[in-house]
């Protein structure tokens, strides 16, 4: 296991944001850490990362203790905060450069980071000249740029347009191929588009853990896809297997699938035959709705 919590409690003076949370992480997964707001998940993010350090119960990365090894642990865990506070007046390069030398890397592979998160149009540019993706771009760059073994995101999509969100989608899914991910949200269609297991906390107590995979079978299979331009719900409903179709809005359908069958890569083979532009597509978890607004309801 890369990441093993055990235990961990954490109090506000008399309130209790954390209650004996034990989780364990393996390496290539990421994993989504849902709940609504305070319920604990920024309380968590912080001890993982150091911010706070009285807390009760035991913290392991890769078998290091985080209380007695906290900067080596430091160096192999990437980290992005919330509101990724970065240097406005700095150009992009300079600024990976500076967070490499806080490291002491001598020789940072820069130009991989900055392929590897789209940045390379921008390298030069100065940050506060970017847009709001390409700022969370930067603040991921910044969080590899030592290659580190765990990767914690705490709210990574927040503000983001569609298509941001999709390209920040792809990033952090290619991330968790060969690191551990551990990314905190409020937004159940993160988790479902981006994660191989959800954790659910609640009023400081984990509720829920559990692969996606795992939620999604027996269900009814629904695909959410966007396209680039409406057509007549009749089109999709002549595809294989497709009970119903409905249009929930603009360019935007709900596919309803009959069986087990993924049938992705059909609307995927639909939209390139007759060139449509497909601006995002993904299962959609009911099961993960109903069982987060049954564990998280007051």
């Amino acid at each position: 296991m890369s990441v093993v919590i055990a235990d961990v409690s954490k109090n506000y003076g008399s309130v209790q944001a954390l209650k004996s949370i034990s989780i364990k992480l393996k390496k290539g997964e990421v994993v989504g850490l849902l709940g609504p707001n305070g319920a604990g998940k920024s309380t968590l993010m912080k001890i993982l990362t150091g911010y706070y350090t009285h807390w009760e119960g035991q913290i392991h990365f890769f078998d290091q203790d985080l209380r007695t090894q906290l900067e080596h642990i430091q160096r192999k865990t990437g980290y992005l905060a919330e509101n990724n506070p970065l240097y406005p007046e700095m150009y992009v390069i300079e600024y990976l450069k500076y967070n490499a030398d806080l490291y002491q890397i001598s020789n940072p592979l820069l130009n991989e980071i900055i392929q590897k998160t789209g940045l390379e149009q921008h390298a030069k540019s100065k940050i506060n000249t970017l847009s709001k993706g390409y700022k969370q771009r930067v603040g991921l760059a910044a969080a590899l740029v030592h290659n580190p073994d765990v990767v914690i995101l705490d709210e990574p999509t927040t503000g983001l347009d569609p298509n941001q969100l999709i390209e920040i989608r792809k990033l952090i899914r290619k991330l968790g191929k060969d690191k551990t991910v551990i990314l905190s949200t409020h937004i159940l269609q993160e988790v479902d588009a981006i994660c191989d297991r959800v954790i659910i906390i609640n009023k400081g107590e984990i509720v829920l853990d559990q692969s996606l995979d795992q939620l999604r079978k027996n269900q009814q299979q629904i695909i959410e896809v966007s396209f680039d331009y409406r057509l007549e719900t009749e089109a999709l409903a002549r595809l294989p297997q497709v009970e119903k179709v409905k249009n929930t809005h603009d360019f935007d359908y709900e596919i309803y699938i009959k069986g087990n069958e993924d049938q992705r890569p059909a609307v995927f083979d639909f939209a390139h035959d007759n060139g449509l532009k497909i601006l995002s597509l993904q299962l959609k978890n009911e099961s993960l709705e109903a069982l987060f607004n049954e564990l998280t309801a007051d």
